[in-house]
């Protein structure tokens, strides 16, 4: 890298020598050679300095040497002049190689080092064949075939492959940008100056092959704001560096321990990532998590992108940010191990709330499984030994006609059928209790109209709920209404109820009031606790307000979905 930087210096000044040894030098021309030269060949240095394994810095200084070179073109001497009209259109080449390869200093496709590779052949390979063709002044050191009438043409054809391949690299970046890459403000900004100056080396470029008027004002404009290039690079470098201070802000916003959405605050304040989000690795689940327990999946695109942390050899987290942030990786990882306590604790948060979701889950589950088994059960029953109870009974019928006139025998007979149809009624209160088959035959609405008349005390109902709803949400709902009425029945010594239900902001509202004694044990003999169990196991709340000598008022709020 010194050995580079004085090489840069060197030739720097040498250009700047010839310039001014010149007949009639342009001071303007002279100060905007140097523009170009000085800012590559610094901001280059300073990118070397602060990252080594990037090629953006050599290459950077590659293209300050080379436009100091370029300069020699204004010696009078055939020597010089010749070197530095070699180079007097690599710059341009060198610049959209920076262009494509920022921030890393690697071509990202096949398609750009195509690109590239091509714009170096137009700026080197013509370039050399404009010069051994000759006709130009002072004469070239390599003028070997002479043929000046084929210089124009050559020209042409170069300078308008090279204004091609500017207009080509503006595409490329503007498609980078519009894929998200990068949405950081300080590295946009290098991106758009650097279309910038390719678009307005291609328009110089175009004005020179058709020899059409203002080239000398657009050259200027041009090589003006190529040097500010390296500057607004430079500003980039120090806005990077003023993000990696904030790291320090950062522990000691740490050291109070904050919760996780304060966590994934801080951490998104100190990495300038407003869309960052946090990932918990959960080793028994083999999944990552969000900050409620969810599982989530890590992206990996030209968009998003995730960086893992790790805490004393172990997986903790990962940090899902910008793509941008892959070229501050210095940055992420101060972030990540300042953080990495902190992460820890947001990682155990996580864990518990993801153990408590498959609690709940695995609850739904047990409850949807045993009233699956009610049902067959119900069905057995209806299906089974009702129809042969009534087939019983029907026998019994058939066999007291056969039979003589005998009052004895038909006195038993007539105890028989009515001791059937007692159990017959009793089975059925069995299966309904088991599973309420009118639920499933008729709805909602019909099954709790269904409890409401056999009720053994008034009840005044309301339904406002249309349209069937999710089998275990009206079971739910069912059983709220029914063991409600059973205590009401029992314990309450109530004169009247009040049942209701209706769709609200996606859930289903079910409340019973009655106006008895009030008092009820919400523990432990009123069923109440299973009842709330049924409907915490579907996302649900039960609230009972049971003041003494107030009634009771049992609210279900049961999500529909």
């Amino acid at each position: 890298m010194p050995v580079a930087a004085a090489l840069a210096t060197a030739a720097a000044a040498a250009s700047l020598g010839f310039a001014l040894a010149a007949r009639s030098p342009d001071p303007v021309q002279v100060f905007l050679m140097e523009w170009v030269a000085v800012p590559y060949v610094t901001a280059g240095v300073i990118a070397w300095w602060r990252r080594p394994e990037s090629r953006l810095g050599p290459l950077m200084v590659a293209g300050g040497l080379a436009s100091a070179f370029s300069g020699w073109q204004l010696a009078e001497a055939s020597g010089p002049y010749t070197f530095g009209a070699a180079f007097d259109i690599v710059p341009a080449a060198l610049f959209l190689h920076v262009c494509l390869a920022f921030p890393d200093g690697r071509l990202r496709s096949s398609f750009e080092r195509v690109l590239v590779g091509f714009a170096y052949f137009c700026a080197v390979g013509l370039q050399l064949v404009k010069l051994a063709l000759g006709g130009v002044d002072p004469a070239s050191l390599v003028d070997v075939w002479h043929q000046p009438d084929l210089v124009a043409t050559v020209e042409d054809v170069q300078l308008l492959s090279l204004s091609a391949c500017c207009l080509v690299g503006v595409r490329v970046l503007a498609r980078r940008r519009r894929l998200g890459r990068p949405r950081r403000r300080s590295i946009a900004i290098v991106i758009e100056s650097f279309a910038l100056a390719l678009v307005m080396i291609a328009l110089l470029f175009v004005l020179a092959a058709f020899d059409l008027p203002g080239f000398r004002e657009v050259h200027r404009v041009t090589l003006f704001v190529v040097g500010l290039s390296p500057l607004v690079f430079l500003l980039g470098l120090l806005d990077a560096r003023l993000a990696r201070s904030a790291v320090g802000d950062l522990m000691v916003e740490l050291r109070s321990e904050p919760a996780p959405p304060d966590l994934r605050d801080a951490l998104a304040h100190a990495l300038r990532d407003r869309s960052l989000t946090l990932a918990y690795w959960l080793p028994d689940f083999e999944t990552y998590v969000d900050a409620d327990g969810q599982p989530v999946q890590l992206p990996n695109d030209d968009r998003r992108t995730a960086t893992l942390i790790d805490r004393n050899g172990e997986h903790v987290a990962a940090l899902v940010h910008d793509a941008a942030l892959d070229d501050e990786s210095q940055l992420l990882e101060a972030v990540g191990a300042a953080a990495g306590m902190s992460l820890e604790n947001a990682r155990l948060h996580a864990e518990l709330r993801a153990q408590v979701e498959e609690l709940r889950g695995s609850r739904a589950r047990v409850i949807e499984a045993g009233q699956k088994e009610r049902q067959r059960l119900e069905r057995n029953l209806h299906d089974g030994a009702q129809q042969r109870l009534i087939a019983l009974s029907l026998r019994l019928s058939l066999l007291e006609k056969r039979l003589p006139e005998e009052p004895a025998v038909k006195q038993e007979l007539d105890a028989a059928r009515r001791e059937l149809a007692l159990s017959l009624d009793e089975l059925r209160a069995v299966a309904r209790g088991i599973h309420p088959a009118v639920l499933s035959g008729h709805g909602l609405a019909v099954a709790v109209e269904s409890l409401s008349a056999r009720a053994p005390l008034p009840v005044r109902l309301a339904v406002d709920v249309e349209g069937r709803l999710p089998e275990r949400v009206e079971v739910a709902a069912y059983y709220v209404v029914s063991e409600s009425l059973t205590n009401i029945a029992k314990h309450a010594q109530a004169t009247e109820a009040r049942v209701s239900l209706e769709r609200h902001d996606g859930c289903l509202v079910v409340e019973v009031v009655d106006d008895g004694v009030g008092g009820a044990d919400t523990e432990r003999g009123s069923g109440l606790r299973g009842l709330a169990d049924r409907v915490e196991a579907l996302g649900g709340r039960l609230r009972v307000w049971t003041p003494p000598g107030g009634g009771t008022r049992v609210q279900a709020e049961i999500p529909c979905a």
